[in-house]
């Protein structure tokens, strides 16, 4: 048995990913910074006929992700796909001519350090099971910056590219990376932004394993 881990797990696409996955046999490490509501939600995966726990970690800190993706492996089983999905703080997001240098840290330490920190965990276990999936989960302006979110703009720029550089360099081994652009946010009554919609979408990149990048809709 191998285990999907969810990097910001949560009740929305978290959960329905998790919930897709299990039907197909996969265990379910839900990673998130809250204990209570990452235990929360594997209650209710377990109580689903879903094996599931959580762990806690903070993105930004490298002991915590590397951790919680070591016990997530030790206690569930190997890890074959990893999504990363965190949702990053308001914070990130200021208008370009009020960002000032030190307002880029967080971002950089969300988008960019915390996905290079978790491949290079969970790269080794996926080497050894001769098959793996990396899914990248980013809104627009990880394409088409955007002028009142700066920090995320920038860097989401950084993590495609990471995410672009994983591909190519993992493709010949068997591991398919990719990324799934949603932009118009996640629900809102937009059908093909909703929970689980996305988490179909998640599973179709995951079994035919072709582009880099999907669009969840076409960007307007």
């Amino acid at each position: 048995m191998t285990t999907i881990a969810i990097i910001g797990a949560g009740a929305g696409l978290g959960l329905a990913v998790a919930r897709r996955f299990g039907r197909e046999g996969f265990t379910v490490a839900l990673i998130a910074r809250n204990q209570t509501r990452v235990d929360n939600l594997a209650a209710t995966l377990t109580a689903e006929g879903i094996g599931a726990r959580g762990f806690i970690a903070n993105v930004r800190d490298a002991d915590s992700l590397t951790g919680a993706l070591t016990l997530a492996a030790e206690q569930l089983g190997p890890i074959e796909v990893l999504q990363y999905s965190p949702l990053p703080a308001k914070e990130f997001m200021r208008p370009v001519l009020e960002t000032v240098a030190g307002d880029l840290v967080g971002p950089v330490e969300f988008s960019i350090y915390g996905p290079v920190t978790a491949a290079h965990q969970v790269i080794p276990g996926m080497r050894s099971l001769g098959r793996g999936t990396f899914l990248f989960i980013n809104g627009a302006s990880a394409v088409r910056p955007g002028a009142t979110v700066t920090g995320t703009s920038i860097a989401f720029a950084g993590e495609s590219a990471y995410a672009q550089l994983l591909h190519d360099a993992l493709a010949p081994e068997g591991i398919h990376v990719a990324q799934l652009i949603i932009p118009q946010g996640i629900g809102g009554g937009e059908p093909s932004h909703e929970p689980d919609t996305l988490a179909e979408t998640l599973w179709t990149i995951h079994t035919n394993r072709d582009e880099f990048r999907t669009y969840a809709a076409p960007l307007v």
